[in-house]
């Protein structure tokens, strides 16, 4: 079984502007131009992707209930999607609780922030709001890492991690885009989990092999970040790694499957 641990889909009308939006603001050529959930089914059939964990991002807080609107929507009618809410830092606390009670009856199993986009420091104190609110209700996932910006380093997110264990949260990217060498800083954190999208074009195999050993192979999720990188593409390099059979099937699904009791 195969699970894609972060993918990001749009509606239709939006699609393809916000698909090279994320392009632009990476300065990277985009794998697929379209972010639709059609097209994430598509190319994720050509890879042999069982379930997708799908997700967007709201920049503004009056974005939040829409955007979990649509995913709700979609996961309703693909079997295949597994949702993550959004959250926004201007929400009230007592905003985020509703919106999360609200999700977790419909059936999501996580969050997804992402800092660089939202505009904020992993912690800051008025985010700790939605630290608070989520709780061991559902996993949070982060985008982690980007040395243009210092809103999402690992550090951030590792002292946090230690403020509140109870959270239990993904650091994608291999914990820390284009931050690698500062992933050490989650050693020991047993509620940090890591996906291996948007790294595997840029670190080596025996790189990738190196942090797994260091973090925790049951411990790592198999992810594409679609549309940033298609699915056929990313499985190829993701077995590129040199791991065991064994080791593949627990980041191809037998570790997020765990976290999310699914």
């Amino acid at each position: 079984m195969i699970i894609d641990a972060h993918a990001h889909i749009y509606p239709q009308k939006i699609a393809e502007k916000a698909t090279k939006a994320i392009g632009d603001f990476y300065d990277i050529e985009m794998e697929t131009s379209l972010g639709t959930a059609e097209r994430l089914l598509e190319e994720g059939k050509m890879a042999g992707v069982d379930k997708y964990v799908v997700h967007s991002c709201a920049t503004k807080a009056h974005q939040v209930r829409s955007i979990n609107e649509f995913i709700k929507m979609e996961i309703d009618l693909h079997s295949e999607f597994i949702g993550f809410m959004t959250l926004h830092q201007d929400l009230t606390e007592k905003e985020i609780v509703e919106e999360v009670d609200w999700c977790v009856k419909n059936g999501f199993k996580g969050v997804k922030l992402h800092p660089d986009f939202q505009k904020f420091y992993i912690d800051d104190e008025n985010v700790e709001k939605i630290y608070r609110a989520v709780g061991d209700k559902l996993p949070i996932l982060f985008h982690v890492g980007d040395d243009r910006y210092d809103y999402s380093s690992p550090i951030r997110l590792a002292k946090i991690a230690k403020k509140y264990p109870s959270v239990n949260f993904i650091a994608a990217h291999f914990g820390g885009y284009c931050k690698w060498d500062e992933v050490e800083v989650y050693k020991g954190l047993k509620n940090v989990y890591f996906d291996t999208c948007s790294s595997l074009m840029f670190i080596s195999p025996k790189k990738a092999r190196e942090i797994i050993d260091m973090l925790g192979v049951d411990r790592f999720f198999f992810a594409t970040d679609f549309p940033m990188w298609d699915p056929v593409g990313e499985l190829k390099r993701f077995n590129e790694i040199p791991l065991t059979e064994e080791e593949k099937s627990l980041i191809l699904s037998t570790n997020i499957k765990n976290l999310l009791k699914i």
